[in-house]
C-alpha cells in the first residue's frame, strides 16, 4: 500500500457502455427512430459502435491506478465479451455491471435510453459506489502511472480545464447555427449554476463527488427530470460531470488545474506515421489518452493504436 493510498480515501470508477452492433441493441433503438435509415449513418453509429476499447480501459485503471477500489460498467442488458470469455476472472473480481435499471430506479419510464447524459445524471445512484469517484468514457486510457491525488486532493476534485466565454458573449458565434455539442452542454450547466462562463473541461477522466449530485438533485429534482426525459441527444440537456464540475467551482470545493496532462486524438486523417511520432514524442509526459470514435479510425491506424495500447498496459 503507497503512502498516498493510506492517506486517501475509497475512490471507484464508473464507466459508460454499449455494444451498438448488438442485434437486441438496434431492434431496441428501432422502436424509437422514426427514420430507420438514420440508424446506419456514421454520425449515429458512432454513438453506439466500439471496438472492445472498454478493455483496454479497465486494463489501464488495474495497471495505472491500483488504487481503484471498484469499477462499474454502466450497460443496458449487456456484459462485454472479455468479461464473459477471459479465463482471468480474479483479474477482474472488482468489476461490476450495473444496468440502467438500477440507476434508474423510480424513473423506469425514461428508460429504454440511448442518450449518454441522463445515464450520467444517475450514474450517482449506484448502490454502494463511493462517496469519491472518476467518470469514464470507455475511450479514455491511462498511459502512466496515477496516484489518488492526481484526482482528489485533501478530498476535493482536481478539475482540469480552463475558463471560457459564453457562445452568446462571442460576437461572430451569435450568429453561427446551434447544434448539439458538448461544449454547448457544459455552457448550460454552467448557466444553470448561474455563472457568467464555463470553465471548459476536455476528455480526461472526471473526479466527481457523489454527495454532490444528491444534494443538488434533491434540492432541485425538476432539473434532473429535465436532463433524463430525452432517449437521444438533446440540445437543451446539460453534461452532468459539467454541472457537478460548476457547483464545486461555485463552492470553492475543488483545485483548478490548466494542465491537461492528455494525449488526444479525435480525426484519423493524418498519415499514420504523424500518430506514430505524436505518441513516441509525447506520451512519457501524459497520464491520459483520448481516442474519441476508434470505430472510425481506417483499419492501419486502428491496428497501430490497439497494438500501442496493449502494450502499455501489459
Amino acid at each position: 500500500m503507497t503512502k498516498d493510498k493510506v492517506n486517501t480515501h475509497s475512490i471507484d470508477a464508473v464507466i459508460l457502455w454499449v455494444n451498438g452492433s448488438d442485434g437486441k441493441h438496434i431492434d431496441k433503438i428501432s422502436k424509437y427512430v422514426e427514420n430507420k435509415n438514420i440508424i446506419s449513418s456514421t454520425k449515429f453509429r458512432t454513438r453506439f459502435d466500439q471496438v472492445n476499447e472498454i478493455k483496454f480501459t479497465i486494463d489501464s485503471i488495474l495497471k495505472f491506478a491500483p488504487y481503484i477500489d471498484k469499477i462499474y460498467i454502466i450497460t443496458d442488458e449487456q456484459t462485454p465479451d472479455f468479461l464473459e470469455k477471459s479465463v482471468r476472472k480474479d483479474y477482474y473480481n472488482n468489476v461490476s455491471i450495473i444496468d440502467h435499471k438500477v440507476i434508474f430506479k423510480g424513473y423506469e419510464k425514461f428508460l429504454p435510453v440511448f442518450n449518454c447524459r441522463p445515464i450520467e445524471t444517475c450514474m450517482y445512484k449506484i448502490p454502494g459506489l463511493a462517496e469519491h469517484f472518476i467518470y469514464f468514457n470507455d475511450d479514455f486510457f491511462l498511459i502512466n502511472p496515477t496516484k489518488p491525488s492526481d484526482f482528489f486532493r485533501d478530498k476535493l476534485p482536481v478539475l482540469r480545464g480552463k475558463w471560457l466565454k459564453f457562445d452568446k458573449d462571442i460576437f461572430y458565434k451569435k450568429f453561427k447555427k446551434s447544434r448539439i455539442s458538448h461544449k454547448k452542454a457544459q455552457q448550460k450547466a454552467a448557466e444553470i449554476i448561474g455563472l457568467k462562463k464555463y470553465y471548459n473541461f476536455k476528455h480526461t477522466p472526471h473526479p466527481l463527488r457523489k454527495s454532490t449530485f444528491q444534494t443538488y438533485f434533491k434540492n432541485n429534482p425538476g432539473i434532473l427530470i429535465d436532463n433524463i426525459k430525452f432517449r437521444f441527444r438533446n440540445e437543451n440537456q446539460f453534461t452532468p460531470q459539467g454541472l457537478a464540475n460548476h457547483i464545486e467551482i461555485k463552492n470553492k470545493t475543488c483545485v483548478l488545474k490548466i494542465e491537461l496532462e492528455l494525449l488526444y486524438f479525435r480525426s484519423y486523417k493524418k498519415p499514420l506515421f504523424w500518430y506514430k511520432f505524436q505518441i513516441k514524442l509525447r506520451h512519457k509526459q501524459k497520464k491520459f489518452l483520448g481516442l474519441q470514435s476508434l470505430d472510425q479510425c481506417p483499419p492501419k491506424k486502428l491496428n497501430f493504436l490497439i497494438h500501442w495500447i496493449e502494450n502499455c498496459i501489459k
